[in-house]
């Protein structure tokens, strides 16, 4: 076999199709978010971001940054191994206290992503409990996806937010038999929200376990940025909650919140746990930070919410055909991976506007997009700016306008 003709080929299917991945290196500047710095062949160039899921700029936040220095000062920059061998601290340990107090659960365990969090979980979790089967929204991420399929049970999909579609899924297995609802709460693509008080009712009817992916809600739904399932009182009502340190809290690394014993077995049989190093002790330090302030603080949960729902209306009266949803997330339908490229990088290199285009295998065919998300930093500038840059090149690229349009 050729083997560099195999990969250059691949590669080139990629770049025909439109959907060839090209990274923005950019870098972002402490206290001026969401401005950044584009580094270039020309040298380097201000940029405004439109794109990250730094939802909140808790990653700026000075609290989050000293609390990183002070880590780091003491303790130095590595853990020193995985959890096991040397690699728990005391960072660690309080990030889970402050995680399990979140969410209202007795125990939580940390992971150094999301990601790893739904993965070593879920497939974890198969193992346990031998006939499981897990019912897994069509709309779920690729890491909970990963994670079933590497359990090796049965598995059912049902329909995105489909209480019918689940309750005959259910209803057609055996009370006794092991079940696992496997769900998101915002799903972050299309910015639609979960029932969550319905699928426990289902749960609870059918004896099923519920899974919630809380990854793009926690920090900025709930009084005390739980996520969705704080803001509609029912997080008691959740057997498993996952949730990142990436996106509202601004930091790193991922982590499941549950009961004790939950959070014990898969401390104890997931290898996804067991064999990688721990998170910083930095990062432990700057992700508690975040999630202590956010506790207390509505300010930027308020704010955020104004921004997205100010950018999700100046859109609309521009005529672009927003993807109508409850939640943060701004999706501005393109259908077609040539033309959302061609805006994303056009947006880039004439308006110094970064919106990185989504194109299938994120979304499917014919749903191209570009994923907008304000945060509580954008200004009525950026917003002014971005509205006439979109409105410019939807016309120039003569694609489809109108109102909004209904997220599928």
């Amino acid at each position: 076999m050729d083997y560099s003709a195999h990969f250059a080929e691949a590669l080139a299917r990629l770049r025909d199709e439109g959907r060839y991945r090209v990274f923005a290196d950019i870098r972002r500047r402490r206290g001026a978010f969401p401005a950044a710095e584009r580094f270039g062949t020309e040298g380097t160039r201000e940029i405004k971001v439109w794109c990250s899921n730094d939802y909140l700029g808790m990653g700026q936040h000075p609290a989050v940054l000293a609390a990183m220095h002070e880590a780091l000062d003491t303790a130095g920059a590595g853990s020193g191994g995985t959890r096991n061998i040397s690699g728990t601290t005391h960072y660690h340990v309080e990030l889970e206290t402050e995680i399990a107090d979140l969410h209202g659960k007795t125990a939580a365990l940390l992971f150094t992503s999301a990601f790893v969090a739904n993965e070593a979980t879920l497939s974890t979790l198969q193992k346990l409990l031998p006939g499981c089967v897990i019912l897994s929204d069509e709309k779920n991420h690729a890491s909970m996806i990963a994670g079933i399929r590497n359990g090796g049970g049965p598995k059912q999909i049902w329909k995105n937010n489909d209480l019918a579609d689940l309750e005959a899924k259910l209803a057609a297995l055996p009370r006794a038999t092991p079940k696992i609802i496997a769900f998101e709460s915002v799903y972050s693509m299309d910015g639609v929200i979960a029932p969550i008080g319905a699928i426990c009712d289902l749960a609870e009817k059918y004896n099923a376990l519920t899974y919630l992916d809380e990854v793009h809600a926690v920090g900025m739904y709930g009084p005390r940025g739980g996520g969705i399932a704080e803001r509609d009182g029912i997080m008691h009502r959740v057997d498993i909650i996952n949730g990142t340190l990436a996106k509202g809290f601004g930091v790193m690394g991922g982590y499941i919140a549950a009961s004790a014993d939950i959070c014990d077995a898969i401390r104890s049989y997931a290898p996804g746990f067991i064999f990688t190093t721990s998170l910083a002790p930095a990062i432990a330090a700057g992700a508690c930070a975040s999630i202590r302030h956010l506790k207390v603080s509505d300010v930027e949960r308020t704010r955020h919410q104004e921004r997205a729902r100010t950018v999700n209306r100046r859109l609309k009266a521009a005529g672009l055909p927003v993807m109508d949803n409850p939640s943060h997330i701004v999706p501005v339908l393109v259908g077609d991976p040539v033309h959302c490229k061609r805006v994303s990088d056009t947006l880039l290199d004439r308006f110094a506007i970064y919106v990185q285009p989504i194109n299938y295998p994120t979304v499917p065919r014919g749903t191209e997009r570009l994923r907008i998300t304000p945060t509580p930093a954008h200004s009525d500038a950026d917003i002014d700016a971005l509205v006439a840059a979109l409105g410019t090149l939807w016309t120039e690229c003569e694609l489809a306008r109108g109102a909004h349009v209904v997220a599928a």
